[in-house]
């Protein structure tokens, strides 16, 4: 039940946080997904804009007065500052948090979120499947649903049972920090003890690293499922990759490159891999994504390089997303 009365949002066992900026229309189809969850509990939404100028402020104000409206300066925002401010402002015992163009795919989405929290007081945090927007293309469509697919093998609830293994393994590491703001839930006394950091990059990721070594279980909720996913270009694909490789070796220590050696061999692999696909589903345009798999693959496997390298500040300075956010005129 979506709280509307001080009274309701008192009660709140959940509050869901969003945070936007220029989020566009389909921000409308998501806020309005959100506030149709069907719970057996009353739920609270709020809603942190960082200067958005699409009419976003005044589209809430008009259509959801129901909704905890925060604003912010553009300039004050960081993924893992705003959160917190959210989180911190939240009634519910349970926070989730999701994107501003991650939109629930049904309306039990929210409680299939919150239940393993309730059923288990040792998972500190809990997330849910990606599915790829249906115009995605087909590559995209794959990676998301593999992605998934090989999270859902693993135990869960899932927690640090084997410390040599995580001390040895990075595959294991990575698996068990994964975690995502695109569709997520925490337990806000957990977090009152352990903060999102202030960081620019995979915040959510550093909170699921500490969580487990702090001894607590995180729990993936495979049917609590939102659409989100992005067609990015190939040189936004490029710059994204030099932000992951870059933020992941600084803040985990991961390469995410095989270094100069490796680089052709991961172009030439990872596109005939996207051609054997592709020819299997034969999709519309062929012929385009038979031509955009292999510049995709140039860009992510030299973003990795690259991010994974020593680098000039200049290279920092034109390759890196983060860095143009930050000088961005407001």
């Amino acid at each position: 039940m979506f709280a509307r009365t001080p009274e309701e949002k008192a009660k709140a066992l959940a509050t869901v946080v969003i945070p936007t900026k220029n989020p566009g229309g389909l921000f409308h189809e998501v806020l309005r997904g959100v506030c149709c969850q069907n719970t057996d509990w009353p739920f609270e939404v709020i809603v942190i804009d960082s200067g958005s100028q699409d009419g976003t402020v005044d589209w809430i104000k008009k259509n959801h007065p129901a909704v905890e409206l925060i604003e912010i300066p553009p300039a004050s925002f960081g993924h893992g500052r705003t959160r917190n401010l959210g989180i911190e402002r939240a009634k519910g015992a349970f926070v989730a948090l999701i994107t501003h163009d991650a939109l629930p795919a049904h309306d039990t989405w929210l409680s299939l979120m919150v239940s393993p929290m309730i059923e288990n007081e040792k998972i500190a945090g809990v997330f849910g499947r990606h599915l790829p927007y249906p115009q995605a293309s087909p590559l995209v469509k794959r990676d998301i649903t593999l992605h998934f697919d090989h999270l859902a093998t693993w135990p869960n609830p899932i927690g640090l049972f084997d410390a040599d293994r995580y001390a040895r393994d990075q595959g294991y590491r990575q698996v068990l920090h994964f975690f995502s703001d695109n569709n997520s839930c925490l337990r806000k006394s957990v977090w009152e003890k352990i903060p999102y950091p202030d960081v620019n990059f995979a915040e959510d990721q550093i909170w699921a690293q500490k969580i487990i070594e702090a001894g607590y279980l995180k729990a993936f909720a495979n049917d609590a499922r939102v659409f989100h996913s992005h067609d990015y270009g190939v040189i936004e694909l490029l710059r994204r990759s030099f932000d992951e490789s870059t933020a992941f070796l600084r803040l985990f220590g991961y390469r995410l490159s095989s270094g100069k050696k490796g680089l052709l061999k991961g172009i030439l692999k990872g596109t005939w891999s996207d051609w054997k696909y592709l020819i299997r589903l034969v999709p519309n345009n062929l012929l385009y994504f038979l031509l955009r798999a292999p510049a995709n693959q140039i860009a992510v496997q030299v973003g990795h390089l690259l991010g994974s390298s020593p680098r000039s500040d200049r290279v920092y300075e034109l390759l890196s997303l983060d860095h143009s956010l930050k000088t961005a005129k407001r």
